[in-house]
């Protein structure tokens, strides 16, 4: 017998066998077991997911000779002849080359006639969205009240492109892409039909790159057991199409967060040399990228990552947070679209990988903004606290300077201050003593910090101490010791910027 490629061989017979389109094959069964038949049907979805089976499968439901049925025996001489192409009163047109009005026109004329020796006269236009606008407008009474022996199937990957007043006058149903542990346990059974064996791995990498499409997988695979030799692994079809196994790409991106951007331009050397092309080579790493970034949201399922988690390296996924991941994405993302117009594809490459080198050391703005207000809240928790007991001017240390403030006069100048302004009063607590030389009070304080801050509202205290103490004064602000005021890297919240930043205080000329 003549080889039969898979996707011929296991096109679904019956609704049952028609996978991952549960929703169209439910509700066709239901309308053939209550005879509720459409004179229209429009079949849209991606290619490959079973669009042209489903339009057989209903064209032997409606000619069985067991009647109509949503269960076609498949055995009858009608579902042979359907199955084959063969039916006189099944008319399979392919919309994309013939896309005139005068193809429509010959349809109109074929319509006034009975079926030969079948209970309907089905018409499944292929691609139906390559007809022409005129083609269309032909279609539309015929299509609207055809005779009752007439059933039309659209299929199209492109429903947008067809007209609103055809859709209209159609049932729609919107087939889905199929799901890749679908696609795999698929490839699995006819694996087996074939007695053939095939890693899970091989088999993962195979329904992956179908992208939701049966027929692409079926394609695919039958490339790969062509050279497989009844043994189909993931390491062979690495070596005959040219991608770069796991492992490979794994010990890479270790390098990559160990910052080893030497070794890293060396690896990539030998992978180029070996013959991976560039495209492919930046298309595995982003997959990469990609199961990592899953991983990092705690996302494990192996069917979105293609491999086990365990065979992805807990270096990288500890080394790189979230942020990381994306950034490094977005520069092979961009580097795969420069890659058309660069002048050196190898050196677009080298380039992107050095900086993926010290990604690791990447912040983003929001997490510098979120440091900033960090330390912001700790210099203002060490630069308001409430003073201790020990250092709120005793009447002693008052009395060496002027009798005339006293401990309470300061307490209820502090106190009328919080009501109205709460730093500030904490930052005039602050001041170690008090004194008043005739109309000038100068306050002596130990940290610039909060000298500073009280000079930035003078008129505030100035108002506050006339009050008290019944006259206008001035106020003068000095700091106790004249090194502090020479060298300000000596205050404590200075001190703690350093600290958190890792810097030190550079001096002017």
């Amino acid at each position: 017998m003549a080889y039969e490629v898979t996707a011929a061989r296991k096109r679904p017979k019956t609704f049952d066998e028609l996978a991952g389109q549960d929703f169209v094959t439910s509700t066709l069964k239901n309308s053939l077991q209550s005879n509720m038949i459409a004179h229209a049907y429009l079949f849209s979805g991606p290619r490959g997911v079973g669009k042209t089976s489903a339009a057989r499968i209903l064209a032997k439901s409606l000619n069985c000779e067991k009647g109509v049925t949503d269960t076609p025996c498949g055995e009858c001489s009608s579902c042979k002849e359907i199955s084959a192409g063969s039916s006189l009163d099944v008319i399979e047109i392919d919309g994309a080359s013939n896309t005139s009005v005068n193809d429509i026109r010959t349809i109109k004329e074929e319509v006034l006639f009975a079926p030969n020796s079948s209970r309907y006269k089905v018409y499944i236009i292929d691609e139906v969205h390559m007809l022409s606008n005129s083609a269309f407008n032909a279609l539309l009474k015929t299509i609207e009240e055809p005779p009752p022996y007439i059933v039309f199937i659209f299929a199209t990957t492109e429903i947008h492109k067809v007209p609103a007043t055809i859709r209209s006058r159609c049932q729609q149903f919107n087939f889905r892409l199929l799901s890749i542990d679908k696609i795999k346990k698929l490839l699995s059974d006819a694996a087996s039909e074939l007695h053939i064996s095939a890693e899970n791995d091989a088999l993962l990498w195979i329904a992956r790159e179908a992208t939701g499409s049966m027929r692409d997988a079926y394609t695919l695979f039958d490339q790969v057991v062509s050279f497989s030799k009844g043994n189909v692994t993931l390491e062979n079809i690495r070596e005959k199409l040219g991608i770069i196994g796991l492992d490979t790409i794994d010990a890479l991106a270790v390098d990559i967060a160990e910052g080893n951007g030497k070794r890293v331009l060396e690896e990539t050397h030998k992978i180029l040399m070996s013959g991976i092309s560039i495209d492919q080579f930046v298309t595995d790493l982003t997959n990469y990228f990609r199961s990592i970034l899953f991983i990092k949201h705690n996302i494990h399922n192996e069917s979105i990552l293609g491999f086990d988690v365990k065979r992805f390296s807990s270096k990288v996924v500890e080394t790189f947070s979230a942020p990381q991941i994306e950034q490094i994405l977005e520069l092979l993302l961009n580097m795969y679209r420069n890659l058309k117009y660069t002048l050196s594809r190898t050196f677009e490459l080298e380039l992107t990988l050095s900086r993926m080198s010290v990604m690791a050391e990447y912040i983003t703005p929001g997490e510098i903004l979120k440091r900033i207000e960090e330390i912001k809240k700790q210099i203002k928790t060490e630069s308001f606290t409430a003073p201790e007991p020990e250092k709120i001017p005793s009447k002693k240390q008052t009395e060496s300077y002027d009798q005339t403030i006293s401990p309470e006069q300061i307490g209820t100048i502090i106190n009328s201050l919080k009501k109205q302004k709460l730093a500030l009063s904490s930052a005039l607590e602050k001041a170690v003593l008090w004194k008043r030389e005739g109309e000038t009070v100068t306050l002596l304080f130990n940290s610039t910090y909060s000298a500073n801050f009280v000079k930035s509202d003078l008129s505030s205290i100035r108002e506050q101490i006339s009050e008290v103490l019944g006259t206008k004064v001035t106020i003068s602000v000095i700091v106790s010791d004249e090194k502090l005021k020479q060298d300000p890297s000596l205050d404590t919240s200075i001190e703690m910027v350093k600290k958190v930043f890792r810097g030190e205080i550079v001096k002017g000329d």
